[in-house]
Protein backbone atom coordinates (compact mmCIF):
# COMPACT_ATOMS: atom_id res chain seq x y z
CA UNK A 1 0.00 0.00 0.00
CA UNK A 2 1.04 3.59 -0.56
CA UNK A 3 1.21 6.08 2.32
CA UNK A 4 -2.11 7.61 1.24
CA UNK A 5 -3.78 4.19 1.14
CA UNK A 6 -2.48 3.41 4.61
CA UNK A 7 -3.91 6.71 5.86
CA UNK A 8 -7.30 5.82 4.40
CA UNK A 9 -7.20 2.39 6.02
CA UNK A 10 -6.30 3.78 9.43
CA UNK A 11 -9.07 6.35 9.24
CA UNK A 12 -11.49 3.43 9.40
CA UNK A 13 -9.70 1.44 12.12
CA UNK A 14 -8.37 4.14 14.49
CA UNK A 15 -11.35 4.24 16.87
CA UNK A 16 -11.70 0.46 16.85
CA UNK A 17 -8.05 -0.03 17.76
CA UNK A 18 -8.37 2.46 20.61
CA UNK A 19 -11.35 0.63 22.11
CA UNK A 20 -9.68 -2.77 22.03
CA UNK A 21 -6.30 -1.73 23.40
CA UNK A 22 -6.94 -3.82 26.53
CA UNK A 23 -6.43 -6.94 24.41
CA UNK A 24 -3.04 -5.66 23.26
CA UNK A 25 -2.17 -4.89 26.88
CA UNK A 26 -2.85 -8.49 27.94
CA UNK A 27 -0.97 -10.05 25.03
CA UNK A 28 1.85 -7.62 24.26
CA UNK A 29 2.08 -5.39 27.32
CA UNK A 30 5.06 -7.16 28.85
CA UNK A 31 7.06 -6.93 25.62
CA UNK A 32 6.44 -3.19 25.39
CA UNK A 33 7.27 -2.71 29.08
CA UNK A 34 10.50 -4.70 28.84
CA UNK A 35 11.82 -2.71 25.87
CA UNK A 36 10.42 0.76 26.53
CA UNK A 37 10.28 0.95 30.32
CA UNK A 38 13.79 2.31 30.90
CA UNK A 39 14.28 4.86 28.11
CA UNK A 40 15.30 8.37 29.12
CA UNK A 41 15.43 11.94 27.87
CA UNK A 42 13.80 13.07 24.65
CA UNK A 43 11.94 10.09 23.18
CA UNK A 44 10.44 9.71 19.70
CA UNK A 45 7.61 7.19 19.26
CA UNK A 46 7.51 6.40 15.53
CA UNK A 47 4.13 5.32 14.15
CA UNK A 48 2.68 5.88 17.61
CA UNK A 49 -0.85 5.05 16.43
CA UNK A 50 -3.40 5.54 19.20
CA UNK A 51 -0.67 5.94 21.82
CA UNK A 52 -0.50 2.33 22.97
CA UNK A 53 3.17 2.65 23.97
CA UNK A 54 2.69 5.73 26.13
CA UNK A 55 1.70 3.95 29.34
CA UNK A 56 4.92 1.92 29.31
CA UNK A 57 7.26 4.92 29.25
CA UNK A 58 8.87 6.46 32.36
CA UNK A 59 7.09 9.57 33.65
CA UNK A 60 10.09 11.86 33.15
CA UNK A 61 10.59 11.42 29.40
CA UNK A 62 10.09 14.27 26.93
CA UNK A 63 7.78 12.48 24.48
CA UNK A 64 7.22 13.21 20.80
CA UNK A 65 4.87 10.93 18.86
CA UNK A 66 4.48 10.83 15.09
CA UNK A 67 2.06 9.00 12.85
CA UNK A 68 0.85 9.26 9.27
CA UNK A 69 -2.81 9.10 10.33
CA UNK A 70 -4.59 12.13 11.81
CA UNK A 71 -7.32 9.84 13.15
CA UNK A 72 -4.75 7.79 15.02
CA UNK A 73 -3.19 10.96 16.40
CA UNK A 74 -6.57 12.21 17.63
CA UNK A 75 -6.87 9.07 19.74
CA UNK A 76 -3.24 9.41 20.86
CA UNK A 77 -3.99 12.95 22.04
CA UNK A 78 -6.77 11.58 24.22
CA UNK A 79 -4.31 9.03 25.61
CA UNK A 80 -1.86 11.77 26.58
CA UNK A 81 -4.65 13.49 28.50
CA UNK A 82 -5.83 10.29 30.20
CA UNK A 83 -2.31 9.41 31.34
CA UNK A 84 -1.44 13.03 32.22
CA UNK A 85 1.64 12.93 29.99
CA UNK A 86 3.26 16.13 28.76
CA UNK A 87 4.01 15.20 25.15
CA UNK A 88 3.57 16.47 21.61
CA UNK A 89 2.22 14.77 18.48
CA UNK A 90 2.88 15.43 14.80
CA UNK A 91 1.51 14.01 11.56
CA UNK A 92 4.53 12.68 9.69
CA UNK A 93 5.75 9.93 7.38
CA UNK A 94 8.17 7.61 9.22
CA UNK A 95 10.14 7.17 6.00
CA UNK A 96 10.93 10.90 5.86
CA UNK A 97 11.21 12.16 9.42
CA UNK A 98 11.18 15.94 9.67
CA UNK A 99 13.80 16.15 12.43
CA UNK A 100 17.53 16.99 12.29
CA UNK A 101 20.16 14.32 12.80
CA UNK A 102 20.76 13.25 16.42
CA UNK A 103 17.55 14.81 17.77
CA UNK A 104 16.50 12.14 20.27
CA UNK A 105 17.96 10.19 23.17
CA UNK A 106 15.71 7.23 22.35
CA UNK A 107 13.57 6.16 19.42
CA UNK A 108 10.87 3.55 19.96
CA UNK A 109 8.37 1.85 17.68
CA UNK A 110 6.01 -1.11 17.93
CA UNK A 111 4.32 -3.26 15.30
CA UNK A 112 5.20 -0.74 12.61
CA UNK A 113 7.69 -2.14 10.10
CA UNK A 114 5.02 -4.50 8.78
CA UNK A 115 3.04 -1.52 7.46
CA UNK A 116 5.70 0.85 6.11
CA UNK A 117 5.90 0.78 2.31
CA UNK A 118 9.69 0.91 2.74
CA UNK A 119 10.55 -0.42 6.22
CA UNK A 120 14.30 -0.22 5.59
CA UNK A 121 14.05 3.51 4.85
CA UNK A 122 11.99 4.01 8.02
CA UNK A 123 14.52 2.15 10.19
CA UNK A 124 17.38 4.17 8.71
CA UNK A 125 15.48 7.34 9.52
CA UNK A 126 15.07 6.18 13.12
CA UNK A 127 18.83 5.63 13.23
CA UNK A 128 19.52 9.06 11.72
CA UNK A 129 17.47 11.03 14.25
CA UNK A 130 18.76 9.09 17.27
CA UNK A 131 21.86 10.37 19.02
CA UNK A 132 24.89 8.06 18.61
CA UNK A 133 24.94 7.52 22.38
CA UNK A 134 21.19 6.89 22.43
CA UNK A 135 19.09 3.78 21.90
CA UNK A 136 16.52 2.45 19.43
CA UNK A 137 13.93 0.02 20.79
CA UNK A 138 11.55 -2.02 18.65
CA UNK A 139 8.74 -4.49 19.30
CA UNK A 140 7.85 -6.13 15.99
CA UNK A 141 5.90 -9.10 14.72
CA UNK A 142 6.30 -11.55 11.86
CA UNK A 143 6.17 -15.12 10.70
CA UNK A 144 5.82 -17.65 13.54
CA UNK A 145 8.44 -20.34 14.09
CA UNK A 146 5.62 -22.78 14.91
CA UNK A 147 4.78 -24.51 11.66
CA UNK A 148 0.93 -24.67 11.91
CA UNK A 149 0.75 -20.99 12.84
CA UNK A 150 3.19 -20.04 10.08
CA UNK A 151 1.19 -22.00 7.51
CA UNK A 152 -1.98 -20.17 8.54
CA UNK A 153 -0.18 -16.82 8.28
CA UNK A 154 1.06 -17.70 4.81
CA UNK A 155 -2.40 -18.82 3.71
CA UNK A 156 -3.96 -15.57 4.91
CA UNK A 157 -1.05 -13.25 4.06
CA UNK A 158 -2.50 -11.62 0.93
CA UNK A 159 -5.98 -11.18 2.40
CA UNK A 160 -4.59 -9.82 5.65
CA UNK A 161 -2.43 -7.29 3.82
CA UNK A 162 -5.31 -6.20 1.58
CA UNK A 163 -7.49 -5.59 4.63
CA UNK A 164 -5.03 -4.04 7.06
CA UNK A 165 -1.85 -3.16 5.15
CA UNK A 166 0.08 -5.49 7.48
CA UNK A 167 2.75 -7.91 6.22
CA UNK A 168 2.46 -10.47 9.01
CA UNK A 169 4.88 -12.98 7.44
CA UNK A 170 7.84 -10.58 7.48
CA UNK A 171 11.16 -11.39 9.15
CA UNK A 172 11.98 -8.46 11.49
CA UNK A 173 15.58 -9.55 12.02
CA UNK A 174 16.18 -9.64 8.28
CA UNK A 175 14.76 -6.14 7.87
CA UNK A 176 16.93 -4.78 10.70
CA UNK A 177 19.98 -6.40 9.09
CA UNK A 178 19.23 -4.96 5.65
CA UNK A 179 18.85 -1.51 7.23
CA UNK A 180 22.39 -1.82 8.59
CA UNK A 181 21.33 -1.49 12.21
CA UNK A 182 23.63 -2.58 15.03
CA UNK A 183 21.50 -4.92 17.13
CA UNK A 184 22.70 -5.03 20.72
CA UNK A 185 20.02 -7.38 22.03
CA UNK A 186 17.07 -9.23 20.51
CA UNK A 187 14.50 -11.69 21.77
CA UNK A 188 11.44 -13.55 20.52
CA UNK A 189 8.18 -14.63 22.09
CA UNK A 190 4.56 -15.57 21.51
CA UNK A 191 5.36 -18.63 19.37
CA UNK A 192 8.01 -16.68 17.50
CA UNK A 193 5.57 -14.06 16.20
CA UNK A 194 7.04 -11.25 18.35
CA UNK A 195 10.62 -10.04 18.00
CA UNK A 196 12.00 -7.25 20.18
CA UNK A 197 15.21 -5.28 19.69
CA UNK A 198 17.60 -3.01 21.51
CA UNK A 199 19.70 -1.27 18.87
CA UNK A 200 22.80 0.91 19.19
CA UNK A 201 22.64 3.80 16.70
CA UNK A 202 25.38 4.02 14.12
CA UNK A 203 28.03 6.66 14.70
CA UNK A 204 27.77 9.74 12.50
CA UNK A 205 30.76 8.72 10.36
CA UNK A 206 29.09 5.38 9.60
CA UNK A 207 25.88 6.97 8.33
Amino acid sequence: MSVSEIKDSYAEYADRMHRFEWIDRVILGRYRRDRFGDVEGRVLDVACGTGTNFRYLPDAVDLVGIDVSPEMLANAEERLTELDIDGSLREMDAQELEFPDDSFDAVISALSTCTFPDPIAALREMDRVCKPEGTIRLVEHGRSDVRPIAKYQEWRADAHYAQTGCRWTQNPREIASKAGLRVRDTDTGLFGTITTFEITPNRREER
